[in-house]
């Protein structure tokens, strides 16, 4: 049984009103992708069916259609989220360059797989195909920060500075 959420209020639904008014008014469902975004981050950094139910009525338009992008792209998650989510590079260039072996030594230093959240709750690991920063390879999104050109060395020292 569903509940609704009221999630979109306040500062979250002047957010979404002002990428709704960057589009034509019978364009509402063009605000899907920052609305997804802007409830996720509200929600702790993942999204629920009542969440994407609440955003396709503000919309206006049928779930179908909020469920369709929240699961196509790799940004969105369903399940909770460590603090500091890894959004992992899986991409040929990544695993050209030693992507693979330091994920591996990221999920050893965690102790957690992609999908994962440690005990704390600080971090989790998620492999997504490509975060479109092939030059600099091996690379990771925590947060919304890009870090590039990773090493072992450079990506722990990323971590260990994370609150």
């Amino acid at each position: 049984m569903s509940t609704k959420t009221n999630i979109i209020q306040g500062d979250i639904k002047k957010r979404i009103d002002t990428w709704i008014a960057n589009y034509p008014e019978d364009q509402r469902q063009s605000a899907t992708m920052p609305a997804l975004r802007i409830v996720q981050e509200a929600n702790g950094g993942s999204l629920t069916n009542d969440l994407m139910d609440e955003i396709a009525e503000y919309l206006g338009v049928p779930p179908i259609a909020v469920y369709e992008v929240a699961t196509f792209y790799g940004n969105y998650n369903h399940k909770p989220t460590g603090r500091h989510s890894i959004n992992w590079c899986n991409s040929i260039s990544c695993y050209l360059r030693g992507g693979e072996e330091l994920r591996a030594r990221l999920e050893e230093k965690l102790g957690v797989k992609p999908g994962e959240v440690t005990a704390d709750g600080k971090f989790s690991i998620k492999k997504v195909e490509c975060l479109g920063a092939c030059g600099g390879a091996p690379m990771c999104q925590i947060g919304k920060d890009y870090h590039e050109n990773l090493t072992e060395e450079k990506l722990f020292k990323i971590l260990d500075e994370l609150e």
